[in-house]
C-alpha cells in the first residue's frame, strides 16, 4: 500500500497474484486497475510467499514515469522452481495506468525454493534502488546463503537505475569494484550489489523519512523474530545466528565475523513471522513519533521500538493485540500509517494518548534539569565538570553536569571508574560556533537501566525540543548533525564501560573553575569535600590523570593512549559489544592490548596489502585503526554518532603509529 511522490490523493494497492489497484482517497470504494501481470507472476495459490511482493515509483515521478515492481515468475531452468525478478514499467498517462508492454527487466536471481522472497523494494534518501532479497529457503539455510557474499540471496541490496542499464553499481558499496552478479550464487567475488548481509527473509522495512534510518524486520527461524538497524556493509547474523543467539555458529563464514544484534526481538510465544513497519513521523501528537512500528502475521500484535520501556534487552513495547493477519503497513506522503489486513481490509493507525507511557517532556525547559526561565543555564543543585580527554563530536564545544538524588554519592571501583546511584542524570550543552545545538540526558532510571534523550535547540535559542526516535538535521554552515535515538545512546554508552563514559578518576582528577563561585580547584578534591564519592578520595595528587590528546607537554604516546581510550575503548574492551578482542584502554599495556602488531580477524577489508595490521608499528599506513578513523564510511569508527573526521585526532594516531618501534 503505496502512494505516488507528491500525490496524497490517490493510494495504490498490490495484490500478490499480480494486479495493482488504486482508488483516490475521497472515494476507497472506487477501485481502478493499474497493471495486471498475473500472467507473469508466479503466485502458487493462498498461503504461499510467492507473487507481486513489491512496487516503488521513481522518486522523480511523474516525471521520471517509470514504477519498478519486483515480482516471482516460473522459471524456465529444470529444478529450479521459481525466479524473483525486479523490473520497470511505463506510466504514460501520469499514474492512471502501466503499460504492461513497457517493461524492462533489471535483475533475476534464480531460487532453490520458493519461500523466503523478501520482496519489498524502495528507493532510499540517496536516490538509490535498495531490494530486500530473502535467503531463498529452505528453513534453515543450509547453503548458508545469508552470510556467502558470491549470491544476492539473503541480502539487503542497492543498485542505481539512472545510469547505463539494466542498471549500475553505487561507488560506496562494500564491494563495488567486482562484476555484476549473475543470477545464480558464483564460486568467488563478493556481489557489488550487496549494502548488507545475513538475512533470512527480510519481510517489509522501510526508511525513517526524517533521518535516513533503514529499519529492517527479519522473520526468524525456530524461535525469534527480529527487528534490524541496517547500515551500509553490516552483516546481521543468519544463519550463524537467529536474532542475537547462536544459530549455527560453525557454519562457513562465522568464525571471526562481525556479527551485529538486532535492537529488537520478540521469541514464537508472541508471534512467529514479523512484519516491518516504519518510523512514525505523521501530525498526530503522540509519545510514539520517531518509533519504529511493526507487527506479527501470525498473532496480530503490533509493537513499537521503545528502547527505554524494554523490560528485557531488545524486548519491544505491544501496542495492540489483534486478530489481523498483517502482512504489510503503508505509509502516506503526510506521514500517516496504515496496516493491510491479508484477508483484505485496509486499516489506518490513530494513536491514543497515553500510548507508549513515554513521560519524557517534549520540552528541555520542563525537564527539572535546566532552568525554566533560561534552558541554558543549568538547573540549580547539578555539578559542572569537565574531562581531560573528552570524546570527539564533529568539532562541537561541550559543557556538562552532573546530578544525583538527595544523599545518594558515586561508588569509586576498583579500576577508577564511577558508578551512579539510580535516579542520577548526566547533562550535556554541544555548542557549533557559539550556538547550541543539542542538549542530551542520560539517566539511570529507579529500576538502574540507563536511558537517553536528545533535545534540538530551536534558532531563537530559548529551548529544545525532544528528537525521539534520532534524526540527522542541517545545523548550518554545511553540517548534518546526527541526533542519536535512545537505542544508539546505548550503542556508544556501553555496559562493558559502565554507561556513564568520562565520569572516572583519571578523567576528573584535574582542576575546574566552577562558575557559582568563580573559585578554581581540582574535581576529586572537590567532590570528595561535599562527600559523593565512596570511598572517599582524599589525595588527588596520588591518583592517576589522563593528558588532554592536544596538550604536546604531554608525551605523545600518553596523548595517543587518552584518545583512543575516550574515543574506542567503550567497545574495544573486556566483554565489550563487538567481536574484536582489542582492548583500548588507556590502563592496558600496548602488549596487552590485542592490536600492536595483531592481524584484523576480519581480514584486510580496507585493501591496505599484506602488511595490514589493527596497529602496524611504524606505519600508520598500515593501520586499520587509523585509518578507519579516517573515513565516514561502512567501515569507519566510530561506525555512528558522526559525520565530520577528526583530522587532528587522526594526525595524532598517525604520529604515535609511525614513531612506535615495537610493541613494547
Amino acid at each position: 500500500m503505496l502512494q505516488a511522490p507528491g500525490n496524497g490523493g490517490r493510494w495504490y494497492i498490490l495484490e500478490q497474484p499480480g494486479i495493482v489497484k488504486w482508488f483516490d482517497t475521497s472515494s476507497p470504494g472506487t477501485a481502478h486497475t493499474f497493471i495486471d501481470i498475473e500472467d507473469r507472476v508466479n503466485f502458487g495459490g493462498l498461503g504461499s510467499e510467492a507473487g507481486l511482493l513489491g512496487m516503488a515509483f521513481h522518486p522523480d515521478f511523474p516525471a521520471d514515469d517509470r514504477v519498478f515492481v519486483f515480482y516471482n515468475y516460473w522459471s524456465e531452468v529444470w529444478g529450479v522452481p521459481m525466479v524473483s525478478r525486479v523490473s520497470s514499467f511505463r506510466s504514460h498517462d501520469g499514474g492512471a495506468t502501466l503499460d504492461r508492454n513497457s517493461e524492462s527487466i533489471l535483475m533475476t536471481v534464480e531460487k532453490p525454493q520458493d519461500n523466503h522472497n523478501g520482496g519489498n523494494i524502495a528507493f532510499g534518501p540517496d536516490g538509490f534502488l535498495y531490494i530486500g532479497l530473502g535467503d531463498g529457503g529452505p528453513g534453515q539455510d543450509p547453503n548458508h546463503y545469508g552470510q556467502r557474499l558470491t549470491t544476492m540471496l539473503g541480502k539487503m541490496l542497492r543498485i542505481d537505475i539512472d545510469g547505463a542499464l539494466p542498471y549500475e553499481i553505487p561507488p560506496s558499496n562494500p564491494y563495488a569494484g567486482n562484476a555484476r552478479c549473475p543470477t545464480v550464487p558464483r564460486s568467488s567475488g563478493a556481489c557489488p550489489e550487496i549494502y548488507a548481509s545475513g538475512f533470512r527473509n527480510p519481510w517489509r522495512w522501510s526508511f525513517d523519512r526524517e533521518n535516513g534510518d533503514l529499519w529492517v524486520a527479519d522473520v526468524g527461524q525456530s524461535e525469534w523474530e527480529e527487528v534490524d538497524l541496517v547500515t551500509l556493509g553490516g552483516n546481521y547474523g543468519w544463519s550463524c545466528r537467529e536474532g542475537a543467539r547462536d544459530f549455527n555458529p560453525t557454519g562457513p563464514g562465522c568464525s571471526g565475523a562481525t556479527l551485529i544484534d538486532p535492537v529488537a526481538e520478540y521469541d514464537h510465544s508472541l508471534g512467529n513471522s514479523i512484519t516491518g513497519g516504519f518510523v512514525y513521523r505523521g501530525p498526530q501528537n503522540t509519545t510514539l513519533t520517531g518509533r519504529f512500528l511493526f507487527a506479527d502475521f501470525g498473532s496480530g500484535r503490533i509493537w513499537a521500538w521503545i528502547p527505554e520501556n524494554a523490560t528485557s534487552p531488545r524486548r519491544p513495547t505491544q501496542l495492540l493485540d489483534s486478530d489481523l493477519s498483517i502482512s504489510s503497513f503503508g505509509q502516506g506522503n503526510d506521514g500517516e500509517l496504515y496496516v493491510i489486513d491479508y484477508n483484505g481490509p485496509l486499516y489506518r493507525i490513530v494513536f491514543e494518548g497515553t500510548q507508549g507511557s513515554d513521560t519524557a517532556p517534549t520540552l528541555l525547559s520542563a525537564t527539572g534539569c535546566v532552568n525554566s526561565s533560561n534552558p541554558a543555564q543549568a538547573a540549580s543543585g547539578l555539578i559542572p565538570y569537565a574531562i581531560n580527554a573528552p570524546f570527539w563530536s564533529d568539532g562541537a564545544d561541550k559543557e556538562r553536569w552532573m546530578a544525583l538524588p538527595d544523599g545518594q554519592t558515586i561508588s569509586v571501583l576498583n579500576d577508577g571508574d564511577w558508578s551512579f546511584p539510580n535516579g542520577s542524570v548526566l547533562m550535556k550543552h554541544f555548542r557549533t560556533g557559539g550556538r547550541l545545538i543539542e542538549t542530551r540526558l542520560f539517566m539511570r532510571h529507579p529500576d538502574g537501566a540507563w536511558g537517553g534523550f536528545s533535545y534540538q535547540w530551536n534558532a531563537s535559542q530559548t529551548d529544545a525540543t525532544i528528537v525521539r526516535g534520532g534524526a540527522v538535521r542541517d545545523i548550518g554552515g554545511g553540517q548534518n548533525w546526527i541526533f542519536p535515538s535512545e537505542s544508539q545512546c546505548l550503542d556508544c554508552h556501553t555496559s562493558a564501560a559502565g554507561r556513564a563514559l568520562g565520569l572516572e578518576i583519571a578523567q576528573l582528577n584535574r582542576s575546574f573553575t566552577y562558575p557559582q563561585t568563580n573559585r578554581t580547584a581540582n574535581q576529586l578534591s572537590t567532590l570528595n569535600h561535599i562527600a559523593l564519592l565512596t570511598p572517599s578520595v582524599t589525595d588527588a595528587a596520588s591518583q592517576p590523570a589522563m593528558p588532554d590528546p592536544s596538550d604536546t607537554s604531554a608525551s605523545l604516546a600518553n596523548r595517543a593512549r587518552a584518545y583512543l581510550h575516550t574515543n574506542c575503548s567503550q567497545c574495544h574492551r573486556p566483554a565489550g559489544p563487538t567481536p574484536s578482542t582489542m582492548d583500548l584502554r588507556y590502563t592496558t599495556a600496548l602488549a596487552q592490548t590485542r592490536a600492536c602488531n595483531v592481524s584484523p580477524l576480519a581480514g584486510d577489508d580496507l585493501g591496505l596489502g599484506a602488511n595490514a595490521r589493527l596497529i602496524a608499528p611504524g606505519s600508520a599506513a598500515n593501520s586499520l585503526v587509523a585509518n578507519r578513523m579516517n573515513r565516514r564510511d561502512s567501515h569507519a569508527m566510530p561506525p555512528l554518532a558522526s559525520n565530520v573526521v577528526d583530522a587532528a585526532g587522526v594526525a595524532l594516531i598517525t604520529q604515535w603509529i609511525d614513531g612506535l618501534a615495537g610493541c613494547e
